[in-house]
């Protein structure tokens, strides 16, 4: 079964390269460009990952991964941000997100950052491992 992934940015443009990009590799993608949409699509998606954007109108990023940690503690994130200091970085995994990852991004880098985050890799290594 493909696994589920919530991209929440406020920027339609990155949502939809993110969704179109993650799609053709055969996962599931939603997206939401708002904290209420993000909020309605968590609890009927489930998702197993989230893209989640720090820069938001309604609500600061590393607030709205407290709130998915709370809630839903098993589901994993990866930060997005142009913010690429320090501090965002090191309160995001403080947070619990399993990456960060600084916009503008390298595609395969996403795609392997995603796939090392629900445990893909690791599997795809023990395949290559069998032949």
């Amino acid at each position: 079964m493909a696994k589920k992934i919530l991209v929440l940015d406020d920027d339609p443009s990155i949502s939809k390269a993110v969704k179109i990009l993650l799609e053709s590799e055969g996962f599931k993608v939603k997206t939401a460009q708002d904290w209420q949409e993000c909020l309605a699509k968590l609890k009927k998606e489930k998702p197993d990952l989230i893209l989640l954007d720090i820069l938001m109108p309604t609500i600061v990023g590393i607030s709205a991964l407290r709130l998915i940690r709370e809630s839903l503690p098993q589901t994993k994130v990866i930060m997005l941000s142009v913010l690429g200091s320090k501090i965002c970085r090191q309160l995001s995994s403080e947070l619990g997100a399993v990456d960060f990852i600084t916009k503008p991004f390298d595609n395969q880098d996403l795609i392997q950052r995603v796939k090392r985050a629900l445990g893909m890799n690791a599997a795809l290594e023990q395949i290559e491992g069998m032949t």
